[in-house]
Parts: C-alpha cells; structure tokens; sequence
C-alpha cells in the first residue's frame, strides 16, 4: 500500500510537468499565429495606405506623409492644412494599440499640445465624440488609412482655421 501513493505523487508531478510543457507550447502557437496575422495586417495597412496617397496625389490633394519603424508598431511623419491660401505643416505621430485593430491609434501633434480643447495630453487629437463609435463599428474593416481620412482630416479642417483666427500657430514658411 505505500508504493500507491507515492506512484499517485509521481503521477500528479508528471501530469503537471506535462500540462505546463502544453500550455507552453500552445502560447509559443499562439505568438506564432499572432505574429503571422499581425505582419498580414500590417501588409494590408500598406496597400490601403499606398492606395489612399495614391488617390489623394491624383485628386491633387494630397496632405500628409507618413512612415514606421521596422515592425509597423510606431508610425510618424507629416501632415499639413491649407488655410486662406497658406500651409500650416505639423509633425504626427501614433503608436499601434496593443488591441489593435480593435481599438483605433491615438493619433497626436505634439507641436499643437494645449492649444485646442480638442486635444489630449501629450497632443492626442480628441476623436472620441465621433470617430471612435465609427471605428467600432467598424472593426476590422478600419485601419490607418481610415483613421487619416475620417479622423485626422476632418479634425485639422474644423481646428486649423480656429487655431489660425486665435493666433495660436503660424504658417509655414518656405
């Protein structure tokens, strides 16, 4: 009879040892199919994004410039507003969520920070009244092409012109 308990400890280990060698594994799976889906998006986030500079230069409208580092995780460039005939040009820049493309990035001005209620600490536009429920509901459909054109668009239109009558940022000069 002492032999039976000891052999049921063993057992017990052994199947712990193996179910923590599984959980293990199946992560490691997980990462992998993750991984695999993210740089998929990501490909896809350049084509649209492609796509979209494309149309904008043939409409000759064309308003911004934008590039990432190496693992599309962090994005930064230029966007610029023509106002009565003058270009005021501003640096942005956003981060992908880790929930992305569940949750829309935060895109931000950092040379605009504090100077329009519409505006998060740290120069994050503020898109939440009506970008955000667009976004959800259209998630996965959405990505960064969509957030230019709907949300940073139509925010320097309705803010530069504000920002310029108040005196608050100049154009830029050549």
């Amino acid at each position: 009879m002492n032999g039976i308990p000891c052999l049921a400890a063993n057992c017990k280990v052994m199947i712990v040892d193996k179910l923590k060698l599984l959980v293990n594994n199946y992560k490691q799976y997980l990462n992998e199919v993750r991984r695999n889906l993210y740089f998929q998006r990501l490909k896809e986030e350049y084509e649209a994004l492609i796509a979209f500079i494309n149309s904008n230069k043939a409409a000759d409208l064309d308003w911004f410039r934008l590039e990432s580092n190496s693992d599309g995780t962090r994005w930064f460039g230029k966007c610029w507003h023509y106002h009565n005939m003058l270009r005021y040009e501003f640096d942005v820049e956003f981060d992908i969520p880790v929930t992305y493309p569940t949750t829309a990035p935060e895109i931000a001005l950092p040379e605009l920070d504090g100077k329009t209620a519409k505006m998060y600490r740290g120069g994050r536009i503020c898109l939440s009244d009506h970008f955000k429920p667009l976004w959800a509901r259209n998630v996965p459909k959405f990505g960064i092409a969509q957030a230019f054109s709907l949300g940073l668009g139509p925010w320097l239109a309705v803010e530069v012109p504000d920002l310029v009558d108040r005196g608050m940022i100049q154009p830029k000069t050549a």
